[in-house]
Parts: structure tokens; C-alpha cells; sequence
């Protein structure tokens, strides 16, 4: 699953780690990303240590490595823009691909309130686009599932081929094991939650600086958008 952050990335995650026959993944790629870029992002030494920060290893080991506990189905919680131009995106090939959209608007005005200056590369809209151009796959937008989850998850199960299940709708609040380190500074709200939170608009207008940024986004967003699924 390719996503922006702030999005409903992690509340996704938890629907399919409800599931008994899954085990998801969360952000393999981001040491890598860390790594390479050197930027600063809160608890990145323990990002680093927590992870390979070789892109050839985290590609094996998604793609060849063993499956956990033997489950049916493994779910990997991707950011796009962790997937810098130098991986080899033809090494993807085997697996099926989803995509998760939210509007620039409201992907800005999120991240704006844990980094105050987001830039365009920070919100990998432009690499989501060419990630879906490559693969293809079911995308599904933020909004679609917040206001029908259920009908939008038999949707994007249907479309993976993988059979629907209810448990997928609630889970326990609360931190777990398949959390990343850096859950503890961009969880909170998932922490806390049951299940997936009633949508809700964003409706203070952006500071202009902000509102160029959402801007530059948006071409890729409605590229996308116009393929999600209805639910």
C-alpha cells in the first residue's frame, strides 16, 4: 500500500493487522530514507537502528524473505517518498500494488502540524503517480474511507483478491509490536483510537506559503483520484 504521510496510513495498517490470517510491515524503507537524505526527522537514531539501511536488503527481504508466522496475506505500509530514484522499482514487479490518496489540502494542513515547512518531496504525490503509471493497482481515497469504511474495504479487498473481513472495521487502542520506533511521534491519534474516525473536513483556508505547496500536489492527486474506487 503507497501512501503520503498523514494520511490514514497507519489506521489502514491496523485494519489489516486485525485480520487472523495477516501480518503487516510498517515503513520498511524509512532508515534507508533517513540514510540517504540525512534529514531530521523526530527519533531518527532510533529509525536507524531499527532498520537495514541498504535498499538492495529491504527489497530482498520484502520480496523473498520469509513470510511471518506463516500468514496468508502481508501487508506493507509504504510512504512513496521513501522510495528515492536510485531503488529499483522493477524489483516491486511480484506484488500486488494499492494506492491510498487524500486530498493536498488536507495532507498539508496535517503535516504542517508536526513540521512546520513541508515541501512537495516531502509528500510524495509526484512518486505515488509514477508508482501507480508502473504497476497499476485499486486506489482508494482517504475520504471514501473514513465515510463508508466498510463498503470501501470490500472494495479494496475484492480488488486485491484477498476475502473481506469484518474484524477489519475495529481493533484495540493502543501501541503494537508492528509499530515502528517512530510510532511514539506520529501515533498518537491511532493509539487512541478503535477503529476508523468519522471524516471530517478541513476547513481553515492554508497560509499561502502552505497553499502553493497543496497546489504544486494537486495535478498528481487528480491523476489519481480519477481511478480510485467507489465503494
Amino acid at each position: 500500500m503507497w501512501s503520503g504521510p498523514r494520511n490514514i496510513s497507519t489506521a489502514m495498517m491496523r485494519a489489516w493487522g486485525s485480520r487472523t490470517d495477516c501480518q503487516v510491515v510498517d515503513e520498511p524503507f524509512y532508515a534507508y530514507y533517513l540514510d540517504r537524505t540525512g534529514l531530521a526527522h523526530p527519533g531518527r537514531a532510533d529509525v536507524l537502528a531499527s532498520q537495514p539501511v541498504d535498499w538492495r536488503v529491504v527489497v530482498a527481504e520484502l520480496t523473498h524473505g520469509a513470510v511471518p508466522d506463516g500468514a496468508a496475506v502481508v501487508y506493507q505500509k509504504h510512504m512513496t517518498h521513501h522510495l528515492l530514484p536510485e531503488v529499483d522499482r522493477s524489483a516491486l514487479t511480484g506484488l500486488r500494488h494499492a494506492f491510498l490518496i487524500r486530498s493536498p489540502d488536507e495532507v498539508v494542513a496535517s503535516y504542517a502540524r508536526v513540521r512546520d515547512e513541508p515541501t512537495v518531496s516531502d509528500l510524495g504525490f509526484a512518486q505515488q503517480l509514477e508508482l501507480f503509471l508502473r504497476f497499476g493497482g485499486p486506489v482508494v481515497d482517504a475520504r471514501d474511507v473514513l465515510e463508508r469504511p466498510g463498503p470501501m474495504l470490500r472494495a479494496l479487498c475484492a480488488a486485491l483478491a484477498v476475502p473481506y473481513d469484518d474484524a477489519m472495521l475495529s481493533w484495540p487502542a493502543g501501541p503494537r509490536p508492528t509499530d515502528g520506533v517512530w510510532g511514539r511521534h506520529w501515533y498518537a491519534g491511532v493509539w487512541a483510537s478503535t477503529g476508523f474516525a468519522p471524516y471530517r473536513a478541513v476547513t481553515a483556508a492554508l497560509p499561502d506559503r502552505l497553499a502553493a505547496v497543496a497546489e504544486m500536489c494537486r495535478p498528481y492527486y487528480d491523476a489519481l483520484v480519477a481511478h480510485r474506487l467507489r465503494g
